[in-house]
């Protein structure tokens, strides 16, 4: 268990935070928290409750039902944004475990969100073989559940990988020339033409 969820009482209450935290401008019906978190609806009802009993979370009335959202004057909303900002990491063997059943995985490389850097218009390249759309966005979602936040991903098979590296593709320069962690390396994309050092 994810020694935070023991701190904040559980891994529903943790999930809910993050999403709430990181998406400080946005509100969420029920059905897009239980979708978003990968929570079930009654464990999402307990800690929406226990939220806005504690004045972190408020509830307004919205076409066709109730939008939940954070409440910014909450005493220490800054200081909690903070420490989770500080705090949401995944390791790397959670996100390969994530993302494997999409195919036979190649590469996994993390930039923006993961490394800091806002210029980039990618999070995550994942490139590989007989990749599954359908298993790649469940992966992707799990992520998604896990640190609270939409990740900007695209994907490539390693053959259409290699042509993009090669003629210097900008999305990929977006990646590589600003700072980025590969976290699963099975192309050896130190050696490849086209990729600087």
């Amino acid at each position: 268990m994810d020694p935070l969820a023991r701190i904040f009482g559980s891994f529903a209450r943790l999930k809910l935070l993050r999403l709430f935290l990181f998406n400080d401008d946005q509100g969420f019906t029920l059905s897009d928290i239980v979708t978003r978190t990968k929570t079930p609806k009654d464990a999402v009802r307990k800690e929406l409750l226990l939220l806005a009993a504690a004045d972190l979370i408020r509830k307004r009335k919205v076409t066709g039902g109730v939008a939940y959202s954070v409440n910014k004057k909450f005493t220490y909303f800054e200081g909690l944004k903070t420490f989770f900002r500080t705090t949401t990491n995944l390791d790397n063997a959670t996100m390969i475990q994530a993302l494997k059943k999409a195919g036979n995985i190649r590469l996994i490389v993390l930039s923006g969100l993961f490394t800091g850097e806002v210029e980039t218009k990618i999070d995550l390249l994942v490139v590989g073989d007989k990749l599954d759309d359908k298993y790649l966005l469940a992966g992707v979602h799990t992520l998604e559940a896990l640190l609270g936040r939409e990740l900007r991903f695209a994907s490539f098979t390693t053959e259409d990988f290699r042509y993009r590296l090669g003629v210097y593709d900008r999305l990929l320069r977006d990646i590589f020339d600003f700072s980025h962690r590969v976290i699963f390396d099975k192309i050896g994309l130190e050696n490849l033409p086209g990729r600087k050092s």
